[in-house]
């Protein structure tokens, strides 16, 4: 990270107008209890090879913030950090529109409700009209904040990551085609054996947040570690170390593995570009 780019890059808050113009945006880890062992499940998407950022990766659902999502969170949440409030409603949506699950409400949601909300979002592209069409609440505190990455560069995603707990995990999901092709659960240990095997590709975030639940043995505990290391926006640099060229994470903010090698890197399907 340049001076001129470390000057402007807040660990918290919005990106300022003379900083990198950056896209907001949010990640869901949907956490669930394990059907084959005490280790939580959560859910990813598998990217479209087409699409211009993670494509053909495996990733969290999510995507960018969009203007009626901070319209929505305003009402919401009016006294809330107005970032982090959007960032949620956006992961809602995000999540409704790639998986067809409608998460963190007050109300019990039917199978055919979501199928049903699934379908308005898709022509709505708001979520606003949906909440109001059957009546839900949307409950952001559920929505735990657990990490906040960003490279400092033009037109990257200035992403915040939540964890939310889905229980049981006794839902019906669909894959939204035009953007994902595939849908499943995985522990963090069944991911990083679908990754030696090259069943998946991983980008750098996404890896290191595998790696961090990994260390979790159920759901409350990544609640809690992430309470711990409240989250910080923070990128990935990259360093030559012992004249081996790595990216690198800083230390403290609660992952296991905070570099790896550039070559590593690439081979999980992340071009350097979009790591730092």
């Amino acid at each position: 990270m340049d001076n001129y780019h470390h000057a402007l890059y807040p660990a918290t808050g919005p990106m300022p107008e003379d900083g990198p113009k950056v896209v907001p945006a949010a990640t869901i880890i949907i956490l669930r209890k394990g059907r084959e062992s005490a280790a939580p499940e959560f859910l990813m998407v598998q990217r479209a090879k087409e699409m211009r950022f993670a494509g053909g990766a495996a990733v969290f659902p999510g995507g960018r913030i969009d203007p009626s999502d901070r319209d929505l969170a305003a009402r919401l949440a009016p006294h809330a950090d107005p970032e982090i409030a959007a960032s949620q409603v956006a992961g809602i949506r995000e999540t409704l529109e790639e998986t067809g699950l409608v998460i963190a409400m007050r109300q019990a949601i039917t199978a055919d409700e979501a199928r049903e909300a699934r379908k308005m979002l898709f022509v709505e592209e708001n979520l606003a009209p949906v909440l109001d069409r059957f009546g839900w609440q949307p409950d952001l505190d559920a929505l735990t904040y657990f990490a906040h990455w960003c490279p400092p560069m033009d037109k990257a995603f200035d992403t915040r990551f939540f964890v939310y707990d889905i229980g049981t995990g006794s839902v019906d999901i669909e894959v939204d085609a035009t953007e994902n092709t595939h849908l499943f659960w995985t522990s963090a240990q069944g991911a990083l054996d679908l990754l030696e095997r090259g069943e998946i590709s991983l980008i750098f975030p996404t890896m290191r947040n595998v790696e961090r639940l990994a260390l979790f043995a159920d759901v409350s505990e990544a609640i809690a570690h992430a309470q711990a290391y409240p989250p910080k926006r923070m990128a990935a640099q990259r360093q030559t170390i012992d004249g081996e060229d790595f990216v690198t994470i800083p230390e403290d903010r609660g992952y296991p593995i905070t570099r790896q090698t550039v070559a590593e890197a690439r081979r999980g399907g992340t071009p350097f570009k979009n790591v730092s």
